[in-house]
């Protein structure tokens, strides 16, 4: 008989490095990871790219039911995702119910029948483990604080555009904070069970010791 996947739930803010410590202990136990944020990255892009507002429900939505996973394995197409524009478009698309309806079995889906036959999968977004997988054998909620957050979305963002400024990024980790945190479907929260790493002091290798202590225990 088939053991069940182990899932690894790890959410938090923009720039909190959820995303570097999701991958990082995806490689350390071979499991499956899916970057959940860049379903709804893609879903901006497709958005964006034809034109229609990221604030229209039902451009979300078919953008949502047309999505070819494939997509994210084209390094132009990840490497446009990450730019400012797509992610507050993002953080917009986010929040429409219905969209997060259709997105979500695609998620729990590959929790719970990882791909290539792997014996666990680490998940990192906003609500993984609140509502996309609350079953989840380990949860972590990471964050740090907003102007730490802010520095190192610049650095990311200055290599591709020099014109962006810090206090620019900040306003926008902020708001997307708030739209986050307040959206009435699935919003940014940590669930009782997870337990929080708060990455604002720590060194990307401190980070991920931490982690790793956190689901190993």
């Amino acid at each position: 008989m088939t053991s069940e996947p182990i899932i690894i739930a790890v959410d938090g803010p923009a720039a909190s490095g959820k995303g570097t410590l999701a991958r990082r202990l995806a490689a350390h136990f071979d499991y499956a990871y899916l970057d959940t944020g860049s379903l709804y990255r893609a879903l901006a892009f497709d958005v964006l790219r034809r034109g229609e507002a990221p604030e229209n429900a039902s451009a979300g939505l078919r953008a949502a039911k047309a999505l070819d996973l494939a997509m994210l394995n084209d390094p132009d197409i990840l490497a446009a995702l990450r730019t400012d524009a797509v992610g507050t478009a993002a953080s917009l698309i986010a929040a429409q119910p219905d969209t997060r309806t259709a997105i979500l079995q695609i998620q729990r889906d590959i929790a719970d029948t990882p791909p290539d036959d792997k014996a666990g999968a680490v998940l990192d977004g906003r609500d993984i483990g609140t509502i996309v997988c609350p079953q989840a054998a380990h949860k972590i909620f990471v964050t740090a604080r907003a102007e730490i957050r802010a520095e190192r979305r610049w650095q990311e963002l200055h290599q591709h555009d020099p014109q962006v400024s810090l206090k620019e990024v900040l306003a926008d980790l902020e708001s997307r904070d708030q739209r986050d945190s307040a959206r009435a479907t699935a919003p940014m929260r940590a669930a009782q069970d997870a337990h929080l790493l708060d990455t604002s002091d720590l060194s990307i290798e401190e980070a991920f010791a931490a982690a790793l202590a956190l689901v190993s225990h």
